[in-house]
């Protein structure tokens, strides 16, 4: 079979797949969400926390619920991280320097998952486990809940609660991540991914050389990790480790959780605003980009210019030989258009416009599907743009779910925009005007740029994914970076929480002959578009010293 057909046959079943769970998927999320019965062990959690479970907040109060448990979890993962070599397991290994806990401890906080470190070589298993693992849970269920929250923004009326981000939190734990993610995990058990307490123990290579070999609890941590869209591996390779993925199903299997529940979420946007076409129009569009965006990267990949790419029929440097060239743009895609980051490619050997590709994914703020919550209430902030963009056409004021934008909504919802630009081409500019920050470099020219470039992108966005080529574990990076995750995550939530917070309080405006309809082929075209230009202006002069002039030179 070649090696392009192969490629089809892989995309072709995981969007099946994605298919088949959209209407499943999303109705369970809309029942959990929307239920008025809680589980006893739900409500055990109420008590211990202190939470009337049946008292609903303002946006203010949401928001201030969701900053409290991320500082507070922050501060408890850079105490363990600092104090590993008194824990138990700890492998023997030294406690984080404190630049390096505080970027680690921020990243997995943030769902951003940046590693700025060899996981195998610098964390014991309880750590790996009872740390990070951890906050691949509560990070991931806040991102969902601040989606579910803006969804009730958008649809509910004459009301200023949003919900109660306890409740919301609580039950994306225990109804949605960790079911899925224990069967996950024994699911990958079956496939050869390893799930022990095993000690570090050094082999002989066949050349004579030593190796040490690490086992741990991964398929545990492997599982929540591509379902949560974390992307925070184990080992240091990630998911090219034959430990996290061993086989080409188990490869698949993972693309297909770090998309199931960004994809499934506009149902339950759907079912909420009771109109399900609604859920339909940003499903599509989310599936339409990620579609063009695995296209893309594939055809620079397999049709890669250059002397021996074009003679061996793809550029194969940095790509896992088990996958294959096209499995690993596939994944590179989709892992970049999600805010997983998850590899099994090493992306600073993508040609030029392969890498760039991944860049762009990155920049569109994740939205097709993006990442667990973040890519959802993302694209509604797209679409508020899109129908003022479409009102100013037409000279109508433009509305939205039967909600007016206004000035104040246009103003959030474009701020929210500007915040992961703004902060990723500042860190950029800053690094590459510091010669000791250059000088860190392993590449110069256009291709060190892009390094830069995708590193601040990958933090802005909590994408966490990198280009290599530079030395991140300084200080200097580490604090920067670690800046850049922690106001490219709760700055857009904040904004989104309080651009949900401005249109729950209005009245839903009857629809009229002048409504634009929200619904259909015409406003897909319309927010595909909005994404695409939105992007390509902000980000261009950036692409045109990095991906673009190493591509053409």
């Amino acid at each position: 079979m070649s090696t392009i057909m192969a490629g089809v046959i892989f995309i072709a079943s995981l969007v099946i797949a994605l298919a088949l769970v959209y209407r499943p998927v999303g109705d369970y999320l809309y029942r959990v969400y929307t239920s008025q019965h809680h589980l006893r062990v739900e409500r055990v959690v109420y008590r211990l926390i202190g939470v009337d479970p049946g008292r609903e907040q303002r946006w203010g109060q949401y928001a201030r619920s969701l900053l409290a448990l991320s500082a507070v979890s922050a501060v408890l993962l850079y105490a363990f991280l600092r104090l590993q070599d008194k824990l138990w397991l700890s492998l023997g290994f030294p406690p984080l320097k404190p630049d390096l806990a505080w970027n680690t401890a921020l990243s997995f906080v943030t769902n951003t998952n940046w590693q700025a470190y060899s996981g195998e070589s610098t964390m014991g298993h309880l750590v790996q486990m009872a740390g990070l693992v951890v906050q691949h849970f509560i990070s991931t269920a806040v991102a969902l809940a601040v989606a579910i929250a803006v969804i009730r923004g958008f649809t509910r009326n004459r009301t200023n609660a949003l919900g109660n981000f306890w409740v919301d939190l609580v039950r994306g734990i225990v109804r949605v991540l960790v079911p899925v993610a224990f069967v996950g995990a024994l699911i990958m058990v079956a496939g050869g991914v390893v799930q022990n307490f095993a000690e570090p123990h050094t082999i002989t290579t066949l050349t004579g050389g030593q190796q040490v070999i690490t086992g741990g609890p991964v398929a545990s941590m492997e599982s929540i990790k591509e379902f949560g869209s974390n992307g925070g591996g184990f080992f240091n390779v990630n998911s090219a480790h034959p430990f996290e993925n061993p086989t080409t199903w188990t490869n698949w299997f993972q693309i297909f959780l770090f998309m199931m529940i960004p994809l499934a979420l506009p149902r339950v946007f759907g079912r909420m605003a009771g109109d399900n076409r609604q859920g339909y129009a940003i499903v599509a569009v989310m599936a339409t980009l990620a579609l063009v965006s695995v296209g893309l990267v594939n055809a620079a990949e397999l049709t890669a210019h250059g002397t021996v790419p074009q003679a061996i029929g793809a550029a194969m440097e940095g790509k896992d030989l088990r996958f294959g060239v096209s499995d690993s743009a596939t994944y590179g895609a989709l892992t970049t258009i999600t805010s997983t980051g998850s590899v099994i490619g090493f992306h600073d050997s993508f040609t030029a416009l392969g890498g760039g590709l991944l860049i762009y994914n990155i920049v569109t703020g994740e939205v097709a599907p993006g990442g667990v919550g973040s890519g959802m209430y993302g694209m509604l902030i797209l679409a508020v743009i899109t129908v003022f963009v479409a009102g100013l056409m037409v000279g109508r004021t433009p509305e939205y779910l039967g909600k007016r934008i206004g000035a104040t909504q246009i103003k959030l919802a474009s701020l929210s925009f500007l915040v992961t630009p703004l902060l990723a081409l500042i860190g950029t500019a800053v690094a590459m005007s510091l010669p000791d920050q250059r000088a860190g470099m392993a590449n110069d020219g256009a291709h060190g740029f892009s390094e830069v470039l995708y590193a601040f992108t990958s933090a802005a966005n909590n994408n966490g994914s990198a280009f290599a080529g530079i030395t991140v574990n300084t200080t200097w990076y580490n604090t920067a970076l670690g800046l850049t995750l922690t106001l490219g995550r709760f700055l857009p939530m904040l904004l989104a929480l309080a651009l949900a917070g401005s249109l729950a309080v209005q009245r839903r405006t009857p629809v009229s002959s002048g409504t634009l309809p929200t619904h259909g082929p015409q406003f897909v075209t319309l927010l595909v578009g909005v994404t695409i230009v939105l992007v390509g202006l902000t980000f261009l002069p950036a692409f045109a010293l990095g991906p673009l002039a190493e591509g053409i030179r």
